[in-house]
């Protein structure tokens, strides 16, 4: 699984406040990048820009020289999870999956294998709203690399969880990363950017950025 992500002098604004400025990073198969920085230095939103759902104002960005936007090449596990409250655990994953158009076996039985390395074959069939926020949080993971996708991008994965459940879902990003998918992941946990073969740190925002959010609101 070749790949190479690639993001050279993004910049990113909203409303006239500077989120991000000239990052740059450099990925390819295999590595595992770390992004960190304090809360509000624009973690969340580095990752919006690599999956392709948000434009950089200045820079660009690419995943084997294109464009990186939704698909199977993108996994992505959003902060607040992105989950569909009205379906199962198991239709949710399922999702990502009826989309490339497999047989429905296929479909179900990969979804089965996500969850289970999750540990969460047992709540496959409940609602969403059902479970706790950590079992939310390993249903977008097994989401995320049901389709075994070259960019891996996920916000905070180990949030929620406590020790045995960390582990689960590192063994899960490792098994990614194995297979040769790009991993990116917004991190405040020292165990995950001690793994990292790369660190993207994001400064806290400026004085004077704050002095200009708080005028605007």
């Amino acid at each position: 699984m070749a790949g190479e992500l690639v993001a050279d002098g993004v910049g990113c604004a909203r409303r006239g406040r500077t989120i991000l400025e000239d990052v740059v990073l450099h990925a390819r198969s295999g590595e595992l990048v770390g992004v960190t920085g304090p809360s509000g230095s624009g973690k969340s939103t580095l990752l919006m820009l690599l999956a392709g759902l948000e434009r950089p104002d200045r820079g660009r960005i690419t995943l084997d020289g294109n464009p990186v936007g939704p698909g199977p090449a993108l996994g992505f596990v959003l902060q607040s999870y992105g989950l569909l409250s009205l379906l199962t655990a198991s239709e949710n994953v399922e999702i990502a999956l009826q989309a490339q158009r497999l047989p429905p076996a296929e479909v179900r039985g990969r979804s089965a294998e996500a969850l289970g390395q999750l540990g969460l074959a047992e709540h496959a069939a409940r609602l969403v709203d059902e479970l706790s926020g950590g079992q939310q949080q390993r249903v977008a993971i097994a989401r995320a690399i049901v389709t075994n996708p070259r960019l891996l991008l996920v916000d905070e994965p180990t949030a929620e969880l406590d020790r045995e459940n960390r582990t689960v879902v590192m063994t899960t990003i490792r098994n990614a990363r194995r297979r040769g998918a790009i991993v990116v992941i917004a991190t405040h946990d020292a165990a995950i950017t001690a793994e990292c073969t790369s660190i993207v740190q994001l400064p806290p925002q400026r004085q004077d950025q704050l002095d200009l959010q708080q005028a605007a609101g």
